[in-house]
């Protein structure tokens, strides 16, 4: 799903918000999940999953192509677990609203 849909989606499910509003409230909640992974710190949103930031060592890699050794240098990357209720979702288990 596109940023685009997912605002399309919210729109028609709430007509009585702005369509500029919504792409407001969406880019707000991605750039502070970006923020607070970008100064390190972890973010749940429960019943979804934890964003983290993970660090990777330095290590010898391959170029593809050549076959060449190549240094790539140490970096951190952002990282996703989902949680119970969205892993149950995805393996075709019971919608939690259903409850």
């Amino acid at each position: 799903m596109l940023r685009s849909e997912l605002i399309a989606k919210l729109a028609a499910e709430y007509s009585h918000l702005k369509h500029e509003d919504l792409e407001k409230i969406v880019a707000v909640i991605l750039d502070e999940i970006a923020d607070a992974l970008a100064e390190g710190n972890r973010v749940e949103l429960r019943g979804f999953g934890a964003f983290s930031v993970r660090e990777r060592k330095p290590r010898v890699g391959r170029n593809p192509r050549t076959g060449e050794k190549v240094h790539v240098e140490a970096k951190t990357v952002p990282f996703f677990r989902p949680g119970k209720e969205l892993r149950a979702r995805v393996n075709g288990g019971t919608d939690p609203e259903a409850r």
